[in-house]
């Protein structure tokens, strides 16, 4: 059982057919410590998402639809935004941003979840 479930009770990702459904992903470490320095959250956050994508068969390529929910989101997007460009391809999928007043822990600035189809 992994850390994550041992913990919080669920799975990182759900597969149904080619379709892969992917809980949030946060910038935390395999530990599931909080990443304090926002870049490095953020790039967490992604490399984990693209860590549970590839555990169900998939990519960065194969997602159709992308929900990423923000704390204080007018102050991180910019280098969210950033960070995003630099790993996650521009112009693939249906994105959603969301500002939120909290995440699950605190110090979480940032959460990912998509919905992929495997081609």
């Amino acid at each position: 059982m992994s850390l994550l479930v041992e913990r919080a009770g669920y799975v990182p990702a759900v597969k149904v057919g080619k379709t892969l459904y992917c809980a949030g992903q946060v910038g935390r470490t395999p530990d599931l410590e909080v990443i304090e320095d926002p870049e490095q959250q953020f790039r967490a956050a992604w490399e984990n998402l693209r860590t549970v994508l590839a555990a169900g068969g998939c990519t960065f390529q194969d997602v159709v639809e992308l929900t990423t929910f923000h704390v204080e989101l007018p102050r991180h997007m910019p280098v969210f935004r950033r960070v995003k460009d630099a790993l996650f391809p521009r112009g693939t999928c249906a994105w959603t941003c969301i500002g939120v007043a909290e995440l699950a822990h605190a110090g979480l600035l940032a959460e990912v979840k998509c919905i992929a189809v495997q081609r």
